[in-house]
């Protein structure tokens, strides 16, 4: 499991706030939007990889952006709009990824992975993670990116608060 700060603990504080964080994640591929929507807490499927609590909009909008070079703001206007899935009240969800960062995690060298991911590291959201946990991970989803390519399927996560 990715060691990253903010999972189950405060994630920050401001304005008289806290957030916190106790979010499960699980990346995978799957052929359409209606077969990933099948997925269940019960039913992840094996080749699966275990997020950590890496959620698939900012913090993966920021490895896209990363890793593309296009401004974060691009990335998101590119993003789903709604889940594909949406289950008790929006504390299960299944997220379809964006193409593009499908396809720059299909084509990105583990070497790059590793360099992008200090730079992720130093981030807000993920300031304090190792950028050792951060590049396996993202070398995980790069191994799940480029099966989502050969099958011409997508990539997806599944998250539960």
């Amino acid at each position: 499991m990715l060691a990253t700060p903010g999972v189950g603990t405060v994630l920050r504080q401001g304005d008289g706030m806290m957030w916190a964080m106790g979010l499960l994640t699980e990346y995978f591929v799957a052929p359409t939007d209606e077969a990933a929507a099948s997925v269940h807490s019960d039913s992840i499927p094996a080749h699966a990889v275990d997020g950590g609590g890496i959620e698939p909009v900012v913090h993966l909008g920021t490895l896209e952006e990363l890793l593309t070079g296009r401004t974060f703001e691009e990335v998101l206007d590119d993003a789903p709009t709604s889940p594909v899935a949406d289950r008790h009240g929006g504390e299960e969800l299944v997220v379809r990824l964006t193409d593009a960062l499908t396809r720059a995690l299909a084509d990105v060298s583990d070497g790059r992975l590793d360099e992008v991911a200090v730079s992720w590291s130093e981030t807000d959201e993920l300031e304090g993670a190792d950028p050792a946990d951060l590049a396996a991970f993202a070398r995980a989803l790069s191994a799940l990116a480029r099966r989502a390519r050969a099958e011409g399927a997508h990539l997806y996560c599944w998250l539960s608060l």
